[in-house]
């Protein structure tokens, strides 16, 4: 039967290439046109890609997290009838990858159908749905000693990575092993060790598509931007009782309100007073664009990983409309139904980790806005209020500053700023 080379399609956009993070088909399987076959990223979508012809899977090119050029080959097909000209393949609508930004357009580059036949890949690849199996290893076989005292280890059930070797390079020798055993296997001062108990198995994880897109964006946003760092805490206890009645007097289909739409709409009060820190900055084109619009993007964890889908025109929001929309962006960007739109265009981000907050934190900016707002857990505690000790509810807020963009004083301000309205939150109504 002849053999049939699939290439990869011309995704559109401008794309020159698609890493591998899923594989739908293993060398050997049979195949029906338009089945999915596999799950390719670029950089600004995931795409199924689907099987363009009926056959037996003879060859992957490729395996998870490797780079396939536009054009490459990609898979090859043993199929019944003679090979036609390869169509370009419907590809379904892609869903949208929250940490890409826009790719120049580029001219897609003319790669010729290889002729190398390269090893078929029949291992087991490890997709992101599926749990990582533990990779078991021996410890004593790496460090340095002579099989004369491998046996006498062996013998004595010691595990060698136990033992400190006083000869070069760590060598293990035999007055070494005398000494372990001489303190019944113990170091000085700890306790006896089970070793049947003890835990060796080590996993290897391979980061690719939406998580390798993540540690992409993070290196970009912290290795390029100066960060500077400002915390505060806020007297929330005003706004705990206002929330707490809203709560009680809402109607039917009104969101139930957090502290985060009370946020969002102090922060788009103040805005106008501190449209430096709304703003996106483009290093290339050395160039500040500061927006009257605030749209807040809010990072939300998912089991695919960290999306940030976006409230635009908070400004324009009551504190149910803010709510009813942040809810609305982030289910969706949780059960993977949120559109590009609904994942781009943030001029300021909030990252809150609600109940787990901590204390405090060094959040990292959304690369290219130029602050960032972290929120963490409120608690009770006893402040001095009149020369008198009264338990008030307090939130500590970490905030983080592009320093090439925002001051020092200014991104001070705007949190004392949001600090006055939430301690008084009649301020944001008014």
């Amino acid at each position: 039967m002849p053999n049939y080379v699939f290439k990869l399609p011309d995704i559109g956009e401008g794309v020159v290439e698609g890493e591998v993070v899923s594989w739908h088909v293993s060398v050997g399987d049979s195949v029906k046109e338009d089945a999915s076959i596999v799950d390719v990223m670029t950089d600004k979508a995931t795409v199924t890609i689907p099987s363009p012809t009926n056959g037996v899977v003879t060859l992957l090119h490729g395996d998870i997290g490797d780079m396939v050029p536009v054009g490459g080959a990609l898979i090859e097909f043993s199929t019944d009838g003679a090979t036609a000209t390869e169509p370009a393949p419907s590809v379904p609508d892609p869903s949208p990858d929250p940490d890409s930004s826009p790719t120049p357009q580029a001219s897609v580059p003319t790669v010729p159908s290889p002729t190398p036949k390269p090893t078929p890949i029949v291992k087991p690849t490890l997709t992101p749905s599926q749990s990582p199996v533990p990779v078991s290893t021996n410890t004593s076989s790496r460090v340095l000693t002579s099989p004369a005292i491998r046996r006498r280890a062996q013998e004595s059930d010691v595990d060698l990575s136990l033992v400190s070797g006083s000869g070069p390079a760590g060598r293990i020798r035999h007055a070494d092993l005398d000494a372990f055993l001489a303190t019944g296997g113990l170091m000085s001062g700890a306790a006896p060790t089970n070793y049947s108990s003890r835990r060796t198995g080590i996993t290897e994880i391979k980061i690719v598509g939406l998580r390798r897109k993540i540690a992409e964006q993070m290196v970009v946003s912290k290795f390029s931007i100066p960060h500077y760092s400002y915390f505060e805490e806020i007297d929330i206890t005003e706004l705990e009782e206002l929330r707490q009645f809203l709560n009680s007097t809402r109607s039917e289909g009104q969101p139930k309100l957090t502290y985060l739409p009370f946020m969002m709409l102090a922060l788009a009060k103040i805005m106008p007073n501190h449209q430096e820190c709304n703003a996106t900055y483009d290093e290339a084109a050395n160039t500040v664009t500061q927006f009257e619009a605030v749209h807040l993007g809010i990072a939300t964890q998912t089991n695919r990983g960290l999306f940030v889908p976006v409230v635009k025109h908070v400004e324009a929001m009551d504190v149910w409309g803010a709510a009813a929309e942040m809810q609305r962006v982030s289910s969706a960007a949780r059960n993977g139904t949120a559109n590009l739109d609904d994942l781009s265009g943030s001029t300021f981000t909030i990252t809150s980790l609600g109940r787990d907050g901590g204390l405090g934190a060094t959040p990292i900016i959304n690369h290219p806005e130029v602050s960032i707002l972290g929120v963490h857990k409120a608690r009770e505690m006893p402040v001095v209020r009149n020369d008198k000790i009264e338990i008030r509810r307090i939130m500590n807020i970490s905030s983080s500053f592009d320093h090439r963009i925002v001051d020092g004083a200014n991104g001070a301000a705007l949190i004392q700023s949001m600090k006055k309205l939430l301690e008084h939150p009649a301020l944001i109504f008014m």
